[in-house]
């Protein structure tokens, strides 16, 4: 009998026909992976740490005091070391915030991802990195500016890291104690120009302590449960109906629409100035008032971000007020 013949590489030959059978895939269907997300920027960090909105807006609210204290001209490189002096110091007081409050910003749902708690940002190096900003920053002050502008500085780092910040824990009165270092920048800002306080100097501070109660009191009734998960005696944590959170909200906004005109009655800012303040602050009113009747997480985001923009509109209408005159 015949064999048939197969090929075995090397030639052809008889044998047994064997017969070649591909191996089958045990592999299931190919999954489509997606990239990892792309590496964060290590410099973002390090740039969320100085809490940069906060920090502008004090820097902001400190050349509406210089330039109250400047009716002329501006002493232009004063001005810029003011600036930058107080932006530093800034800048080091929310670094050391973030420090002090790593723990609680682990609990809450807001400030979880943030550097330190995430541990993207050693401890240690925020620490050094908050205390080597606040430093130059008072430092600047001290040799470029004058004195008392840098003890304000320094008093403000203190009020804020050694009272305001503790009392967070204890007593729904912090917000109005943390006014107090909030409302000091722009006091620095007034003394730097002039070398001592003026009237418009305390009325910029009544300006600036009026206006960061509505505003932290939006933020703490929109984050009420992230506030109680984490143990700080808020105002919205303490009575949760609201009802308190939102009366002390409205009082302190009708209040600053009084406090808003009060530098033109002293004479440190024209009828522009009078007349724009006057309806920036009733517009500010506004939906300070609906969050007074509702209660509601819409209303308070509001009230948040019309407080944002009330300060640069501000020095806005001061520089305008200068620039009509």
């Amino acid at each position: 009998m015949t064999r048939p013949t197969y090929t075995n590489g090397t030639g052809t030959g008889t044998g047994v026909l064997v017969q070649q059978v591909e191996p089958r895939s045990v592999a299931g269907p190919r999954i489509r992976r997606s990239p990892p997300p792309p590496a964060r920027p290590v410099f973002l960090d390090w740039w969320e740490l100085t809490k940069p909105e906060i920090s502008l807006l004090v820097t902001i609210s400190a050349l509406a005091g210089f330039l109250f204290a400047s009716p002329e001209d501006v002493a232009g490189p004063l001005l810029g070391w003011t600036l930058a002096g107080t932006a530093l110091s800034a800048a080091g007081v929310g670094v050391l915030n973030h420090w002090l409050e790593r723990g609680a910003d682990a609990l809450m749902r807001r400030t979880a991802a943030r550097p330190l708690p995430s541990g993207r940002v050693k401890p240690a190096a925020a620490l050094a990195f908050g205390v080597s900003l606040a430093l130059v920053g008072i430092g600047i002050l001290v040799f470029l500016v004058n004195g008392l502008t840098a003890f304000l500085a320094a008093l403000t780092v203190a009020l804020y890291l050694g009272v305001y910040t503790p009392l967070k824990r204890r007593t729904p009165w912090n917000t109005l104690v943390g006014t107090i270092p909030g409302g000091l920048p722009a006091f620095g800002g007034y003394v730097a120009a002039a070398g001592i306080p003026g009237a418009a100097a305390w009325a910029l501070f009544a300006i600036l302590v009026l206006w960061q109660m509505p505003h932290f009191l939006a933020l703490a009734w929109m984050y009420r449960k992230d506030y109680a998960r984490a143990g700080f005696a808020m105002l919205p944590v303490v009575s949760p109906d609201g009802r308190s959170t939102a009366r002390q909200a409205l009082t302190f906004a009708a209040l600053l629409v009084i406090a808003g005109v009060v530098p033109t009655l002293v004479g440190a800012a024209g009828w522009v100035y009078f007349s724009g303040t006057l309806a920036l602050s009733l517009w500010f009113l506004v939906p300070t008032y609906a969050f007074y009747r509702s209660h509601s997480t819409r209303d308070a985001r509001r009230v948040l971000v019309g407080s944002i923009f009330y300060i640069p509109v501000l020095v806005l209408l001061i520089l305008v007020d200068r620039w009509v005159v």
